[in-house]
């Protein structure tokens, strides 16, 4: 690719990736938020959450550096905590109205 309109074609074609990526985890948080519900267990993992940070911190390859890498994936976790909480949420309002 030698002109900037193809590069920006890629990179929007890389952002729909991300974007169907992110919301298949996004499934994910809201099943598992059902699951923590089910079994009452916490919505918050941090044992779970430092594991993620170190895994893609180690599979890590660049140009990101490993503390950009680690600011995204925080992001991407919290955006799923809340997505699990409002999971559970959901569950206890269905129990109750039923």
């Amino acid at each position: 690719m030698s002109d900037i309109g193809e590069w920006r074609n890629r990179i929007n074609e890389i952002d729909l990736q991300i974007l169907k990526l992110l919301n298949e985890r996004a499934d994910c948080a809201v099943k598992i938020g059902h699951y923590k519900k089910e079994r009452n267990l916490p919505a918050w993992a941090p044992e779970r959450e430092a594991e993620i940070l170190r895994n893609v911190v180690k599979a890590n390859s660049g140009p990101l550096d490993d503390a950009a890498v680690r600011r995204l994936f925080e992001r991407i976790i919290d955006e799923a905590r809340s997505l699990e909480r409002h999971a559970m949420n959901e569950a206890q309002v269905s129990a109750k109205e039923s």
